[in-house]
């Protein structure tokens, strides 16, 4: 393993959702994940009512997760991109994931999980540690007004 490899593993550990993405019928998706690291591969748990797995299993996938949302003044981001392919997770894997939600969406939570072998991975830093709260930028919204044409 990479350097790069070994940062993006240890910081990925620290959290337990992030984004799955891919394509399905051409159309780009994104779908939150529960994952956990086993065996330097990143192995999600998604709710196979959704059907994102179909679409994932046998593909290239993006996997990304951040601690954006932490409150740290060290923020990352890191993504592994390879293959994605259905798997039965070990009793151990089973139990690392922890407690499954209840429902997704109004149904009730139906496990399937998928291993992501990386080919590419790649980790973002951005450190505020060295700014003063003056100079940091300010969290901005933005608002677009979206026109239908009838």
């Amino acid at each position: 393993m990479s350097t790069e490899e070994i940062r993006a593993v240890e910081l990925i550990s620290r959290v337990s959702y992030g984004r799955v993405a891919t394509s399905m019928r051409a159309m780009p998706f994104v779908a939150p994940a529960r994952h956990i690291v086993s065996d330097g591969r990143v192995l999600l748990r998604l709710h196979r009512g959704l059907g994102y797995h179909r679409a994932c299993n046998g593909s290239v996938v993006a996997y990304g997760a951040d601690n954006f949302n932490s409150g740290s003044e060290n923020l990352w981001s890191v993504q592994f991109t390879g293959t994605a392919e259905i798997v039965e997770p070990t009793e151990e894997e089973l139990e690392a994931f922890g407690t499954e939600p209840e429902l997704v969406d109004g149904e009730p939570f139906e496990p399937v999980y998928m291993r992501i072998e990386p080919q590419f991975v790649t980790v973002h830093a951005l450190d505020y540690a060295s700014e003063t709260p003056a100079t940091r930028p300010a969290p901005r919204s933005v608002r677009r007004h979206l026109h239908h044409v009838a």
